[in-house]
Order: C-alpha cells, then sequence, then structure tokens
C-alpha cells in the first residue's frame, strides 16, 4: 500500500478526501514543529511527502526518502525545499498558489490601516496607562487618503492589495520586472515606476515578492535611506527580502517612521529591539491564516496527492518535474 507522510496537522478537509482512497496516512502530531530526524524517519519508506512551508527539506531528508514520488508543500512559497535536488531525483514540488491571495491582502490592509492609526498602538495603553480623555492633540494617526502607496511586486497578491488600497483613495506606485497592461493599471489605478522612484515618493510601502536568490536583502540599508522620513514599511511576504538589522537601525536613527511585519528573516524569531519600539506592528505570520484560505490549500495538496497515486495530472509543478 501506497504511504503518504505528512509533516505537520493540516485541515481536516485534507484528510477527509485522502481517506477516500486506500493511501496508508502518518500525520506527525506535536506542539512544536517537526524536526530534522523526525522527519528524515518519517519520510524514509513512503510514496508522498505532503509538508508545511515551515519545515525544511533538504539534501539529506531527500537521500532518506529512496521511495518518494511528491512532495506537495503545504504554501505558496517553496525555499524550504530543495526543489532542484529535488528535481535531479525526478520528484516534483508542488505548491499551493492563488488561494491565498484575497487573506494575504486583507492582513496586509489591516496592518496599513493598524500602522497609520496607530490602533494597536492604541490598544497596549488601553490595556496599561489609560488615556484622560479625547483631546485635539492626542495621539494623532495619518490617514490613508492622498497618501501614496508603493507596491514592490504586484502578482496576485499584489494586485489584492491595489484594488483595496485604491477604494481608500490612495495613489498607487508599483515596480517589478514588468509592467502590466495599460487596463490593469487603470483598473488598479497603478502607475509603473523604477524602484528608487518608489522608494523615494512612497508614503507607505508594502513588498509582495518571493524570496529568491535574487531577492535577499531586496529592501536593505540604502534603500531605507531613499525613503521618506515619514513612511511605513509593510512585510507580508517573506521575511529574507528585506534587511532586518538594517531595518532595525532604521527605524531607530528615524530615517523611517513605522513598521509592520508579518514575516522575519530567521523566522520564528524576532529581534528584540523589535518588541522595544511603539511605532511597530509585529504578527505572527498569519497572512493567509483563515479557514477559507487554510481549507482551499489543503484541498490542492490532497489533490495532488491522489493524483500522483492515481497516476493523473498534477497541478502547480514548481521544479519541472512532470
Amino acid at each position: 500500500m501506497a504511504k503518504v507522510f505528512i509533516a505537520g496537522e493540516i485541515p481536516e478537509h485534507a484528510l477527509d478526501l485522502l481517506k477516500k482512497t486506500d493511501l496508508d496516512i502518518d500525520v506527525f502530531h506535536g506542539d512544536k514543529l517537526i524536526d530534522h530526524d523526525t522527519l528524515k524517519k518519517g519520510v524514509s519508506d513512503v510514496d508522498y511527502l505532503i509538508t508545511p512551508l515551515s519545515t525544511k527539506v533538504d539534501q539529506d531528508i531527500l537521500d532518506s526518502a529512496p521511495k518518494l514520488k511528491l512532495i506537495a508543500n503545504f504554501g505558496v512559497g517553496t525555499s524550504n525545499i530543495d526543489v532542484e535536488y529535488a528535481a535531479s531525483k525526478g520528484i516534483p514540488v508542488t505548491n499551493t498558489p492563488f488561494v491565498s491571495a484575497v487573506s494575504t491582502a486583507e492582513v496586509t490592509t489591516a496592518l496599513i490601516i493598524s500602522l497609520l492609526h496607530r490602533v494597536v498602538e492604541g490598544d497596549q495603553v488601553m490595556r496599561t496607562t489609560g488615556f484622560n480623555g479625547w483631546a485635539p492633540l492626542f495621539f494623532l494617526g495619518h490617514e490613508l487618503s492622498g497618501k501614496t502607496l508603493g507596491i514592490i511586486g504586484m502578482g496576485q497578491i499584489g494586485q489584492e492589495v491595489a484594488k483595496r488600497m485604491h477604494a481608500f483613495d490612495m495613489p498607487i506606485l508599483y515596480t517589478q520586472r514588468h509592467q502590466l497592461p495599460t487596463a490593469k493599471e487603470v483598473e488598479l489605478g497603478a502607475t509603473f515606476v523604477t524602484k528608487e522612484e518608489l522608494l523615494k515618493k512612497s508614503d507607505v510601502i508594502s513588498i509582495h515578492i518571493p524570496d529568491t536568490p535574487q531577492t535577499h536583502h531586496y529592501i536593505g540599508v540604502d534603500e531605507y535611506k531613499m525613503m521618506k522620513s515619514s513612511a511605513v514599511l509593510v512585510n507580508a511576504a517573506r521575511g529574507p527580502v528585506i534587511d532586518e538589522l538594517g531595518l532595525l537601525d532604521a527605524l531607530n536613527q528615524k530615517e523611517i517612521a513605522g513598521a509592520a511585519l508579518d514575516v522575519y528573516e530567521k523566522e520564528p524569531h524576532v529581534d528584540d529591539g523589535f518588541k522595544k519600539l511603539k511605532n511597530v506592528i509585529l504578527t505572527p505570520h498569519i497572512g493567509n491564516a483563515t479557514v477559507e484560505a487554510r481549507n482551499a490549500m489543503a484541498e490542492i495538496v490532497a489533490n495532488n496527492t491522489i493524483a500522483a497515486l492515481n497516476g493523473e495530472s498534477i497541478k502547480y509543478i514548481v521544479n519541472g518535474v512532470e
């Protein structure tokens, strides 16, 4: 009987689909993420691996899985997997694109609003010192209307963010390798500019690019210096695309006004320096943490596993192995 190892708890929806097959299903249960040795043992005799994007699948793991025919990554990114080495062994790697775009865009929107209106900071005030009552100059934030939003990476998530922020009357600049069709730019109220122009003109900068060798520290010390001193940075993409230590220094030196982070360079570690700053919002990688998005992701990994079992076409292969 073919076997699938699931390297972390996933929505029951996926298990319901897998249980309709004759697969032998083994799920790792634990309060913490699966460790390397447990994963290595878990994949030693399996045909299929379903793994969360927080779990590293390196050459050692792949060499320990001689029967492996598919790695279904529960997440959009695949930087946790050595996809090239998997390809060399003829193992397709899949991801779960598209279905989390709305949830991630909604979280990004929430972070932008909360940062400019000091919502989280205000919550902390009410839970600690309290306030003396409404006053004309007390706890002032900023309206979104009329502020320029710069979107780095206008893929599906970036476009969903633009759609929402356009409704707040924010002029939108964006940068990426290729310009969007004019009709799409008009629909989103977005203007294509260089990276440098975006950094210099934007009041809010939101990042939506993948973690690749080319995007590592895409925003670093030089980029922080280009930004307005009144600008804020939001990262709900991947931690390593920004230089975190450089960001912390920029915040402390007041080179920029604030930041909201949902992802981290050495996740799940968060530098204590960020925790001390009132103008920083920190959330625990909840970009697509909705029932709707996670169930849709679960359906993709389950259906791809079932397709592999049945010798059918697999969707969303990222490493070119058919």
